[in-house]
């Protein structure tokens, strides 16, 4: 009986590698554990062809990715928004501007941006000009002005 068997991981596991990696585990914790589980195939001649495949294509999609969000920086970079507010005594703003607000300005000017990836630099609670930055992907994060206004 062989000592270890190879495997293509189809996920990620913890302590052994990510997903894609070819590995080498004791059989019985590739056929109880790894195999039953869909978190590896045994890496066969097909399997490892196919695994090439799955990398190429990936590497195109990461490149249209890279691409999409190049574009989307420059065209962030030049954009800044306009939020209204109702404001008291000394213009003060009720309440602070958030970034599901800075998220629904963009969307009215046409531009998708999770309000999750949305970082202000400050609490936003009186008027003013403000910029936040958008966590694109990890090498673009365009910064916007945000011009807070009086309703």
């Amino acid at each position: 009986m062989p000592k270890y068997m190879k495997l293509i991981l189809r996920e990620d596991v913890e302590k052994l590698g990510s997903a894609g990696d070819i590995v080498e585990v004791k059989p019985g914790y590739g056929r109880n554990y790894l195999i039953p589980q869909e978190k590896a195939v045994m890496a066969t001649d097909g399997a490892l062809r196919q695994r090439e495949l799955m990398k190429e294509k990936a590497e195109r999609r990461a490149e249209l990715t890279v691409e999409a969000a190049q574009e989307m920086a420059e065209r962030l970079e030049t954009t800044s928004v306009t939020i209204p507010v109702p404001v008291g005594e000394d213009e003060k703003i009720h309440g602070t501007v958030t970034t599901q607000d800075i998220a629904d300005a963009l969307a009215e000017r046409d531009i998708e941006i999770d309000r999750k990836k949305i970082t202000i630099d400050q609490d936003i609670s009186t008027l003013g000009e403000y910029t936040a930055t958008i966590n694109l992907i990890s090498e673009f994060k365009p910064q916007i002005k945000v011009w807070v206004v009086k309703k």
